[in-house]
């Protein structure tokens, strides 16, 4: 099956959705929605929000930049970095984009369900999790890499685009949530 830029956008507009939901969902069934921070000082929560604000700004501008922005024909000869130009682009983006979206919205509940079980297995899901979404923003920012190495109009933006998400999903959630976290 051949993967287009129309898939990658129903996808996003699938999965997106689902993940605000299943936050929404989450916490307003949880007795205690403050216990999903975990070991983060209180003081630093309003700062760990805004980079969640900035993130989802990042995920928006590689998402416009690759699916809306850029022609589709040249977003399908996109390429990790090591690789040559020539096609598959829309599936790495795919595959990027998902790995973003479908374990973010498993998160929040897998944290619940920690939070309310005594299971010896449920640290290592909800971190399993988070390492993946890390690993999705990881391969989209390869992406950006590649298309501001090929000299995509914007390209740079792209790049700026997966760090912002990268301050939230790899720094603040894969290490510093899951350190802090009382497991």
């Amino acid at each position: 099956m051949e993967i287009t830029r129309s898939i990658v956008r129903i996808c996003c507009f699938i999965f997106g959705p689902i993940v605000l939901a299943s936050y929404w969902y989450t916490i307003s069934k949880m007795e205690d929605p403050m216990a999903l921070w975990g070991g983060i000082p209180e003081n630093l929560r309003s700062a760990n929000v805004f980079c969640m604000f900035v993130a989802a700004a990042g995920f928006l501008m590689m998402w416009w930049l690759f699916l809306y922005k850029w022609d589709s024909a040249v977003v399908e000869t996109l390429n990790w970095p090591w690789g040559e130009s020539g096609s598959g682009g829309n599936a790495r983006l795919l595959l990027g984009f998902l790995l973003v979206m479908i374990p973010s919205a498993f998160w929040i509940e897998s944290t619940n369900f920690h939070i309310s079980n005594d299971y010896s297995w449920t640290p290592y899901l909800v971190v399993g999790i988070l390492i993946l979404v890390a690993i999705g923003n990881i391969l989209l920012g390869l992406l950006a890499w590649s298309a501001y190495q090929e000299g995509f109009d914007g390209g740079i933006l792209a790049v700026i685009g997966a760090g912002m998400l990268a301050i939230q999903v790899i720094i603040n959630d894969a290490i510093w949530w899951s350190i802090k976290f009382p497991w």
